[in-house]
């Protein structure tokens, strides 16, 4: 099958939030985010050049594959530079059980802004083993391209929810909550546990004072040395790596 005007623009249109919300379905574009996505997402259809099937496709992709040219997959392109695969998936519908929040640890994003960001801290919580991460309403949306490119794959195995985080925190207010913020505990001196809810606040803001007030117990990532005059802050996605790496370490050290 060759694409179409009328496919065309409906790609692009996918490039905005209301429509694929309305539509159910998101893209994916390059080989190695195709790839990496094909195998748990319901495809719709993928459009490709002629010359990326014959290297990268198979036998299972020909009732789904649309062919176009270069020249068309620019068009259609929400990269700077344009690829030669683009995949139409299905918005998957997951639901986060109140068993999978009790065994394990959580991840709580507030109204975090930049896609870059976000689809870091989803890449980061697949490589530490975290399953679900739960985003307030103005967060961005986890199916912008950007965010689906920034997680390298890892949107496929990591659970997101949209949800008010007052009331999620409220509900497992018997669980460990931690909040992140400049004035919290040295996370190097603090016992953690392995299971519970981190919250990770805006880029420019931190926390809210009403999530502030839910943590438990605030940390902090010190500087070294501790009186060095240093950056302001770090940026949200390493702070995220940092944590979560220290978390998972303190696991593995009570483990041996």
């Amino acid at each position: 099958m060759n694409l179409t005007n009328s496919l065309m623009k409906y790609v692009i249109s996918l490039s905005r939030k209301k429509v694929r919300e309305e539509e159910g379905c998101f893209v994916a574009e390059g080989t190695k985010c195709v790839r990496d996505t094909w195998d748990y997402f319901n495809c719709r259809m993928i459009i490709a050049t002629k010359a990326w099937y014959d290297e990268n496709g198979h036998s299972g992709h020909l009732d789904k594959i649309v062919f176009a040219n270069s020249q068309q997959m620019q068009r259609m392109s929400q990269m700077s530079t344009a690829t030669d695969v683009i995949a139409v998936y299905d918005i998957p519908e997951r639901t986060i059980s109140e068993e999978d929040i009790r065994s394990g640890l959580n991840v709580v994003l507030e109204n975090i802004q930049d896609p870059g960001n976000f689809g870091t801290i989803i890449r980061l919580c697949d490589w530490f083993g975290v399953r679900n991460i739960f985003c307030s309403p103005n967060t961005v949306d986890v199916y912008n391209h950007k965010v689906v490119q920034a997680t390298m794959g890892a949107i496929s195995r990591v659970r997101v929810e949209y949800c008010k985080l007052d009331e999620l925190l409220k509900k497992f207010g018997d669980m460990p909550i931690y909040g992140t913020a400049l004035n919290g505990k040295n996370i190097y001196k603090a016992e953690l546990s392995p299971v519970g809810f981190v919250i990770f606040g805006n880029e420019g803001r931190g926390m809210s004072q009403a999530l502030a007030d839910l943590a438990q117990v605030n940390l902090r990532i010190p500087p070294f040395p501790a009186n060095a005059v240093t950056s302001e802050s770090l940026n949200v996605g390493v702070a995220a790596a940092i944590t979560i790496a220290e978390f998972r370490r303190q696991v593995s050290a009570k483990k041996v």
